[in-house]
């Protein structure tokens, strides 16, 4: 089986979390290589891996897409995923997500109450989010944008708890990785200016929080009539409510670090199945 690993210019052979990967699939006797999208590419199958510059250049990345013959996760996943609007989409299923207003370019925003986060609908790394009491601050930044973007009330408890990505492959919980909180000052660029660095640790997630991360992935399955055992990969990020109850802050079905890094080599190992698995 020959699989090629998708990348960008920048970072050719990702960011070394993916390390694991390559490692678990050569092991399983599988061709594995990096390359960067845009390119023509042959393979048994191709994985969205660290494609982070596609957010200025999305017709065109969805564009190549459509022409790679087997991609994981399928095209009309990536589609769908790459505008975070798909959080009002599984809100209305009933999921409980961080309250979202989604605003469209030269529309007036409207602000909460207390702080809040402004932030392009199709973006990746945390760039171009920030947190705001003020509102006249909030309406330039979302000006300068100049995008269509999200507006959510920021949730306190990501100070002191950050943020919990759960991770599936092909549709089976794997494992958790904790993720400090983002939208700090301290936070450097990593040195490609594709992502901000996260602070980072393996962690064992609440019961419900994997609950929640079961209802998404099922609502978003249900939302593109597929079965949750089409999603190659997924990670649900959760935050804690306002009363406690874990929040979707985001599903990433498209590109999203996996937190090889911070778990065991048997975390690899199952991805390595799940893409035998395709063939």
């Amino acid at each position: 089986m020959k699989v090629v690993l998708a990348s960008c210019a920048a970072l050719p052979e990702g960011d070394g979390d993916d390390d694991a990967l390559v490692e678990a699939l050569r092991s399983d006797g599988v061709d594995v290589t990096w390359q960067p999208w845009g390119t023509d590419v042959h393979a048994d199958l191709v994985v969205l891996r660290a494609t982070w510059d596609y957010t200025e250049r999305l017709d065109e990345f969805l564009a190549w897409c459509d022409r790679v013959p087997a991609l994981a996760n399928p095209v009309s996943v990536v589609r769908w995923n790459t505008d975070k609007s798909y959080l009002v989409e599984l809100a209305g299923r009933g999921v409980p997500v961080v309250p979202t207003a989604v605003v469209e370019p030269g529309e007036e925003p409207s602000f909460p109450d207390g702080e809040f986060v402004v932030k392009p609908a199709i973006g990746a790394g945390s760039r171009g989010a920030a947190r705001f009491t003020d509102h006249a601050a909030a309406r330039a930044h979302f000006e300068a944008l100049g995008v269509k973007a999200l507006v959510q009330p920021y949730q306190s408890s990501v100070d002191a708890h950050g943020e919990t990505a759960l991770v599936f492959f092909a549709g089976e919980y794997s494992h958790s990785f904790h993720k400090g909180p983002m939208l700090t000052r301290d936070l450097a660029e990593s040195e490609s200016g594709l992502y901000l660095e996260e602070k980072l640790r393996g962690i064992e997630p609440a019961a419900a929080q994997v609950a929640l991360a079961e209802q998404v992935l099922d609502g978003a399955a249900e939302l593109l009539s597929l079965r949750r055992n089409d999603f190659l990969y997924a990670r649900v990020d959760v935050v804690e409510g306002p009363g406690g109850e874990p929040l979707l802050l985001e599903l990433e079905l498209t590109e999203p670090s996996l937190g090889f890094k911070h778990t065991g080599p048997e975390s690899a190992a199952r991805l390595s199945a799940a893409i035998r698995g395709r063939r």
